[in-house]
């Protein structure tokens, strides 16, 4: 098991956009075998910073959903609408393994 933390940084007078680009992406990350753990939008603090944490079987079930995203059209049309509303300044991916008890 491996979880993808999608750290952004978004534009604050676009909060709005950038929750109507995560709606979209919730669905389709499980569209491709993933499980998403939720978006995290500013609430106190910083007013430029937004999270995502998404869970995939494996490393390599990963790897193949961002492949077969790059040629869905859903996930362009919301890579697209992200670009329109430009309200991601830049974002960094990490992964993560759960260590369980």
């Amino acid at each position: 098991m491996i979880t993808c933390y999608v750290h952004y940084v978004i534009d604050p007078k676009k909060v709005n956009e950038f929750e109507e680009y995560a709606k979209m992406w919730i669905p389709l990350v499980e569209k491709f075998g993933g499980q998403h753990n939720g978006y995290f939008l500013p609430s106190e603090g910083a007013n430029n910073i937004a999270l995502a944490l998404f869970t995939f079987p494996s490393l390599s079930a990963y790897e193949d959903y961002r492949i077969k995203s790059l040629q869905d059209a859903q996930c362009i049309q919301a890579v697209k609408f992200a670009e329109q509303v430009d309200c991601i300044i830049s974002y960094e991916r990490s992964f993560f393994r759960p260590v369980f008890k």
